[in-house]
């Protein structure tokens, strides 16, 4: 019989182990459920979503929507939402925190803004303004009835008012921008003898995000000695309902930052001598 070299034996034996322990790790878990010090990448399409047992629907979606853009959908065990970024071109990625009260008629608590880029749609916050001394008048000379002021942080503004003249009069709302000269937002006549009133929908134009933002509700009687008073329901402001309401950008600047994308973080590019300094 033929003389098998060790060195062939040492070789067979060593194959032998390592299909051993290949055989091993096949069945060993986790195998394919678990990455360990790695990234995982989506590229080129996909989704990655995340489907509790025996539910229809998600807790978890990030990736491509049908139509080609982006997003991402949070939802609670429940099914309802928790955090939307809309993937639909038309929203151009607007995020969305939802309330857990599924019966309520609108349930969205914060948003910013899917028409302007620089601002907040929700919550709507109030534009600050108080009444003076002369809110109530007889002066045929104009006088401040409501003044104040806020920063920005919604896109539109939004003014409702009311007004009684004795002998009629005339109401001026003034927008002022903080380092511009004072903007005329609406005027109007006030009849006499009857409560007038006036609501006032204004996008703030050239106005940035968290610049201080000044008002003024002037009035004046036709006539000297008799009384006009004004009255401020409401002063708000709010998201936009349509693009036509989203404001112009302030002078010398782009409003449209779309196709411009923010810096990568570190996270995203594993470089760790950098951190975030925008907050």
């Amino acid at each position: 019989m033929a003389t098998v070299p060790n060195d062939l034996l040492d070789r067979i034996r060593n194959l032998e182990r390592q299909v051993r322990e290949l055989a091993g790790r096949a069945q060993t878990r986790p195998a394919l459920n678990e990455i360990r010090e790695g990234n995982v990448r989506i590229t080129e399409g996909g989704q990655l979503v995340v489907i509790p047992p025996g539910k229809d629907f998600s807790t978890f979606t990030v990736g491509e929507w049908p139509d080609g853009s982006y997003g991402t959908v949070l939802r609670r065990f429940d099914g309802s939402y928790a955090l939307t970024v809309e993937g639909e071109a038309e929203d151009r990625g607007t995020w969305r925190l939802w309330s857990r009260d599924l019966a309520a008629p609108d349930r969205i608590l914060v948003m910013d803004d899917r028409h302007s880029d620089r601002f907040l749609g929700r919550p709507w916050l109030p534009l600050g303004l108080n009444p003076t001394a002369e809110q109530a008048s007889s002066s045929d000379q104009w006088r401040y009835a409501w003044v104040g002021g806020a920063p920005a942080h919604n896109a539109v503004a939004v003014l409702k008012l009311s007004t009684f003249a004795e002998a009629g009069g005339a109401v001026r709302v003034t927008m002022l921008p903080a380092g511009g000269a004072p903007v005329t937002v609406d005027e109007w006549e006030v009849p006499a003898g009857k409560w007038t009133g006036r609501t006032i929908e204004r996008p703030l134009h050239g106005v940035r995000f968290l610049d201080y933002l000044g008002w003024q509700v002037t009035h004046r009687s036709a006539k000297k000695g008799k009384a006009i008073e004004t009255r401020l329901f409401a002063g708000y402001g709010r998201n936009t309902f349509s693009a036509a309401e989203a404001p112009d950008a302030p002078a010398g600047e782009n409003g449209d930052t779309k196709n411009k994308p923010d810096p990568r973080l570190a996270v995203e590019t594993g470089d760790t001598t950098k951190t975030d300094k925008s907050a």
